[in-house]
């Protein structure tokens, strides 16, 4: 079985559980995803399934993508991505892969990437403290000292410090799937997962 697929974010709501409690939900759009390559153990070294997911014109790839899928008489994609599989031999080009590989109930890995920032401070990039905002004080939101004594006289490696925030590849674990609507390719997710609206996704099934 396929370990996993692509998926795209649609936003974030809530519904009601059976006992009235309130749920905060991601609703995720789950494929159909397309098999374009299977590789087994015996030709590529590894098992695993290219597949393909978001429609995109086959001319406006460029040629060697384009070769690629033609090879395997697949449609144009706009992403490809590769997922590990127990039974390569099951599977062949052109065949779909849909959201009935998950059921409700199931724990899954969530990766994507995050929202882009731009330059922040260390504040809001590192969760840092506010200085006193009263007394005289001009330090309100400085990060403060950087640097060391006498030894080493200089900044350490990986300091904390402003700059570029989000745009990383982060993964949610252990998000425990609330409903599935198979006729729609939607899956609830409990709780927020990374990324913006319309972001693509990348769902696996947790190993716990």
């Amino acid at each position: 079985m396929c370990k996993g697929m692509l998926g795209q974010k649609i936003g974030m709501t809530s519904i009601f559980a059976s006992d009235g409690k309130l749920i905060p939900v991601t609703v995720v759009k789950l494929g159909p995803c397309q098999v374009v390559q299977v590789k087994s153990e015996k030709t590529d070294g590894y098992n695993a399934l290219q597949l393909g997911f978001g429609d995109k014109a086959i001319e406006k790839l460029n040629k060697p993508d384009a070769g690629h899928l033609l090879k395997n008489n697949n449609n144009g994609f706009r992403t490809l991505r590769e997922f590990s599989v127990e039974n390569p031999e099951d599977y062949e080009p052109g065949q779909d892969i849909k959201l009935d590989m998950f059921s409700i109930g199931d724990l899954v890995n969530v990766s994507g990437i995050s929202k882009g920032r731009g330059f922040a401070g260390t504040i809001k990039r590192h969760g840092f403290s506010r200085g006193p905002d009263t007394h005289g004080c001009r330090n309100h939101r400085k990060p403060g000292s950087i640097g060391c004594s006498a030894w080493p006289a200089r900044v350490i490696k990986g300091k904390k410090m402003p700059g570029h925030f989000g745009v990383d590849r982060k993964t949610i674990k252990n998000l425990r799937i609330i409903d599935i609507r198979p006729e729609e390719n939607i899956a609830l997710i409990k709780g927020p997962v990374p990324g913006a609206k319309t972001g693509l996704l990348e769902i696996y099934k947790s190993a716990k």
